[in-house]
């Protein structure tokens, strides 16, 4: 979605006049109370409502994990503070460290640390200078509703089925979008038109990407890796838990059919990937199309089933097709015990994609591509290339994957595999191919393994020591300081890095760094924001979503628990945060309304690693339990 957004404002016409009107910054996240902070704790810039001064994790800490929160406050002595229980008993106390102005948030701030306190219960209270925190839980199972709730977002969101009121509530449930009954017959029927090939496809199935209804090959490759990694991940590491994710468990309509439910959940994106793929005969064979969407910008607000654009279907692209590569590799192999036949049909449309890719390695898509869609226009692609030959090599253990993979430029390189500005994400994935390379067992020799797991070592090294320099823990430190599209994401995937250096190497440096990180994304940030809704006192609530609409529509529902707001975003590429946040600061450059996508979009490559996470997280907490 971050693409082009100038002309997707445009289109976005009453709506956004409306959001406009509505002053939303100005209206408090849902259960918050606006306290004030010293003078002279923030810098001058927009007005913004962020709550008490004194700001901690509003979920909660496990309870032999770290404990760490961050007042902002004028006073440049130390402060007394103190921990107390739901009914006011005083549990402990001691005194902050100053730790001046964070540059983030330009917020003269001092943090506290209260990790020695380890009694379980809920509703406790850090008091500081009169100020009074949000509640929060110390124990230890807070992240596995997370878990779940993070992976219902994909059911919520799947095109061509209906959504089932028993498995979402009525609020959620609607009928099937884009499928045959649809009009134009949605998308089980799209013309392709492009240089003389003039067909149709059958593309249906798959995630909506974000808050428009377009479904693009990177994004949902990218995320239905990390959905699939999440799973593999219970099987290549000591302690995690599996039962969770396991059939039956979570809010899928193919429960009980022995598989998986996150590998069902999966599946419905692997079959739309599938179908992406250029069929044999036609120009570019084995090629996949980058995305199919709307012909014009969805209308605002709608909701799937009522989408009466015709859909256009966009010429195949050389990232597109490998990332299909290496989805069906991994597909392939992790499908195999259940459905062999399917594990075969990914494999061949790897080995498939992965020839066509390397015949045609240079088809881009193009940047001006954006009427109705994204562009997702990705001129280097020796990351996919990487993610695609690790993928095909762990799963067949083959001498030309291999060979492609070792000989990569990229290969041992940490900061081209982990890069320090951005990270992982749908145009940088090398990382991916990386991460499966460090943990799936492979025919790589044993120092070739060590080689590859150091690279992630040492990326997990450098988000640590930002987190340890973050006034507020959070593994994140962008180039020049300025915070992306989608900040939430980048600190979320570096988590994951950080995750399996962990399960690596069992330094609970990297735990502490991703706990930290955890407790920016759940209220313990500049803006005293949880940016997951459900979870904490002040919750993103009004994301932007064409169905998900409640703020301009109240018969609609507002987003599902455990949906993701993208965060702070300094390019500010939306009227409404231009209007209300001129002049924010990197990590105050964010707005919950509905109409700035730019700081407020939902989208399933930011909540794969979140789910990705919270399973890492809730396996922790359970590891935890066991060795008490």
């Amino acid at each position: 979605m971050a693409q082009h957004v100038e002309r997707y404002a445009r289109m976005l016409g009453t709506a956004l006049a409306a959001s406009l009107a509505l002053g939303a910054l100005a209206a408090p996240a849902a259960g918050a109370v606006d306290h004030r902070a010293r003078p002279g704790a923030e810098k001058p810039g927009p007005h913004a409502d962020t709550g008490s001064p004194v700001r901690v994790n509003q979920v909660g800490y496990l309870t032999h994990g770290p404990k760490k929160g961050t007042v902002v406050t004028g006073a440049t002595r130390p402060l007394t503070w103190t921990l107390k229980t739901a009914d006011g008993t005083k549990r402990a106390s001691g005194v902050t460290t100053p730790a001046g102005v964070d540059p983030s948030s330009r917020q003269r701030v001092q943090t506290f640390d209260f990790s020695e306190v380890t009694d379980a219960g809920e509703g406790y209270t850090i008091t500081i200078d009169g100020k009074k925190s949000e509640p929060f839980t110390i124990g230890d199972h807070l992240y596995d509703s997370l878990r779940t709730d993070a992976l219902a977002y994909f059911y919520n969101n799947r095109s061509g089925i209906k959504i089932d009121k028993d498995l979402v509530g009525a609020r959620y449930a609607r009928p099937a979008g884009h499928d045959k009954a649809a009009p134009h017959r949605g998308d089980t029927d799209v013309p392709f038109r492009w240089h003389g090939s003039d067909y149709r496809r059958n593309v249906s199935g798959g995630w909506y990407d974000a808050g428009d209804q377009g479904k693009y090959v990177v994004n949902g490759g990218i995320s239905v890796a990390q959905l699939m990694s999440a799973y593999e991940r219970t099987r290549t590491t000591r302690g995690a838990g599996g039962d969770a994710l396991s059939d039956g468990k979570l809010r899928v309509p193919e429960r009980g059919n022995g598989v998986p439910d996150i590998l069902d959940e999966a599946r419905w994106e692997m079959d739309f990937l599938l179908r992406m793929q250029v069929p044999r005969g036609k120009p570019y064979a084995g090629m996949a199309f980058h995305k199919v969407h709307d012909k014009r910008w969805t209308g605002f607000p709608t909701r799937p089933d009522q989408d009466e654009q015709p859909r256009v279907l966009r010429p195949p692209s050389t990232a597109a097709t490998l990332n299909l590569a290496a989805t069906a590799a991994q597909c392939a192999r992790l499908f195999k015990p259940y459905d062999p036949h399917f594990a075969a049909r990914c494999l061949d449309s790897a080995r498939t994609a992965w020839a066509a890719a390397k015949k045609h390695p240079k088809m881009f898509a193009s940047d001006k591509d954006s009427v109705g869609g994204g562009a997702y226009g990705d001129r280097h692609v020796g990351d996919e290339f990487y993610w695609a030959a690790a993928e095909l090599f762990l799963t067949t253990g083959e001498d030309t994957y291999r060979t492609a993979l070792l000989h990569s430029p990229l290969h041992g390189d940490t900061d081209a595999l982990f890069p320090r500005g951005g990270g992982l994400s749908w145009s940088a994935t090398a990382g991916l191919g990386a991460l499966d390379l460090a943990t799936v067992p492979s025919k790589l020799t044993h120092e070739q393994r060590a080689a590859v797991r150091a690279t992630v070592t040492k990326a997990a090294d450098t988000y640590a020591s930002d987190s340890e320099k973050s006034a507020y823990g959070v593994p994140y430190a962008p180039k020049g300081g300025k915070y992306e599209w989608g900040s939430n994401s980048q600190v979320l995937n570096n988590m994951i890095v950080l995750a399996t250096a962990d399960e690596l190497t069992g330094k609970a440096r990297y735990r502490d760094a991703v706990l930290r990180g955890m407790d920016y994304l759940l209220g313990g940030n500049p803006l005293d924001q949880s940016y997951v809704t459900g979870y904490g006192e002040r919750n993103s609530h009004r994301q932007h979503h064409r169905f998900w609409a409640h703020q301009l529509d109240h018969k609609l529902p507002s987003p599902a628990r455990g949906s993701l707001a993208g965060g702070p975003n300094s390019g500010l590429q939306d009227p409404v945060a231009r209007k209300k946040l001129k002049g924010c600061a990197p990590a105050m450059c964010y707005v919950d309304d509905i109409m700035a996508f730019s700081t407020n979009e939902i989208t399933i490559n930011w909540n794969a690693p979140l789910a990705w996470v919270s399973s890492y997280l809730a396996d922790v907490e359970h590891m935890s339990d066991q060795r008490r």
